[in-house]
């Protein structure tokens, strides 16, 4: 029987000693604190492998069952052997999830109420916690080994997990419906171009173009939604950097996962319990140009560190990439406009204007679709300014045709036909 039909398993039989109305959380609890007993004399028990201490795990349990005599099925012992190790080992109840591959993300909305993103499509399990007491304990869980804390004096954290998947935990008194986890799951083998066109996110031809654009150095921002694969896209186009180049990355929570030797990875820090000691997206960004970075990778720019950035694609720093919240490339720069304002520079927003069209060269659009779907729906080139006004033109982009009877989105990518200014650096392969 496998993992997940294991943990599904209902419990059938009526647990000697035990009120059958909560016969299972019963047996659990209980061998739960017999387990945290014995292992506590046991030298380097916190180090023992899954095996190991599966193999301990069970001589505890049947030595329990024997001393008080209470028969149960092998499923249900099954299925607290499992639990515990997740307990130890892993996230408690959202373990299964977390080994799922075809889930993408995890909402945990309160102890009993657990919805996952499985293949585009949003949906609620039956995976429970125990209560908001066992929820809080999971995301101390996550945050004590980065030394991150939440409590009521900083009830929100971003963090990561060993894996690299991005969590988000806020709690009471913000969360109203008890402790709130969302984690945004990567996978373990990173996504490749080739992946990402059989998806169908884009063609053969808008990858060899965006191929040519980073090895060539131009400046390219990913502009999208939550949700909709920005973190995934930069990670994919990043992957086109040359080997012998120096890679600086700058992230809130490090996620990307660059296969370059020659990659320093940066990543911010909170304030600490005083208030002291934060470290900002942007300080990290100004940093990172005392360190003679060939090329500099910010993980998402939301703030003042707009400025730097683009001050930096400005002064050398070609080849840069980063991403942006925005629905389409005409919101995107609007954002960084706004971002820009956020610095505390008192700039003439025509100023700001000449910043962001000298500095970007590319928009790419990532858009995750009303059925679930992920595509670029723009690739679009920054061409300078006429007037007061940044000039946009689209060199690919998707268009949607209409809906099957089965909710799929109908739709073909296009190649508009005008050719970029860029085509004067990286040629003409790339064109269908």
């Amino acid at each position: 029987m496998s993992l997940m039909n294991r943990l599904k398993t209902e419990v059938v039989e009526k647990s000697v000693g035990y009120d059958k109305k909560d016969s299972f959380y019963g047996l659990k609890n209980d061998i739960q604190n017999l387990i945290i007993e014995k292992l506590s004399i046991i030298e380097n028990a916190d180090k023992l492998d899954g095996k190991v201490l599966e193999k301990e795990i069970s001589i505890i349990m049947r030595e329990y069952f024997e001393e008080k005599n209470i028969e149960v099925s092998s499923n249900t012992k099954a299925r607290i052997l499992y639990q515990m190790i997740d307990e130890i080992l892993g996230l408690g109840p959202i373990t299964p999830l977390l080994n799922d591959k075809d889930i993408s993300e995890i909402m945990v909305n309160g102890y009993d109420q657990v919805y996952v993103e499985r293949n585009g499509k949003i949906e609620l399990t039956e995976v429970k916690f125990k209560d908001n007491l066992h929820v809080a304990h999971i995301i101390e869980k996550i945050v004590a080994p980065l030394g991150r804390r939440i409590d009521e004096s900083s009830p929100m954290v971003d963090a990561r997990l060993s894996n690299g998947s991005r969590v988000n935990a806020i709690i009471p008194p913000l969360a109203l419906c008890g402790p709130t986890i969302t984690i945004r799951k990567f996978s373990e083998d990173p996504f490749t171009i080739s992946d990402l066109i059989g998806f169908g996110t884009l063609t053969t031809h808008m990858a060899e173009f965006l191929k040519a654009c980073v090895r060539e150095k131009l400046n390219i921002i990913v502009s999208g939604g939550t949700g909709s694969g920005k973190t995934t896209m930069l990670n994919v186009i990043s992957s086109f950097i040359p080997n012998d180049e120096r890679i600086v990355t700058i992230e809130d929570a490090a996620e990307l996962q660059l296969h370059q030797a020659h990659t320093v990875r940066l990543e911010t820090r909170p304030a600490n319990i005083e208030g002291k000691g934060e470290i900002s997206i942007r300080d990290l960004v100004k940093n990172s140009l005392r360190m003679r970075p060939d090329r500099i990778i910010v993980g998402e720019v939301r703030s003042g560190e707009a400025l730097d950035m683009l001050q930096a694609m400005n002064t050398g720093h070609d080849g840069s990439l980063t991403t942006g919240h925005a629905n389409s490339p005409r919101d995107m720069l609007s954002r960084l406009e706004t971002m820009v304002l956020m610095a505390g520079m008192d700039l003439p927003v025509r100023a700001i204007r000449e910043q962001i069209a000298s500095a970007l060269d590319i928009i790419i659009q990532q858009t995750r679709l009303k059925d679930g779907t992920r595509r670029i729906t723009h690739i679009s080139e920054v061409q300078g300014m006429e007037g007061e006004v940044i000039i946009l033109q689209d060199i690919f982009k998707f268009v949607q045709s209409g809906v099957d009877s089965k909710g799929k989105i109908i739709g073909k990518f296009e190649y508009t036909g005008i050719k970029p200014r860029v085509t004067s650096i990286i040629g003409e392969e790339w064109i269908p």
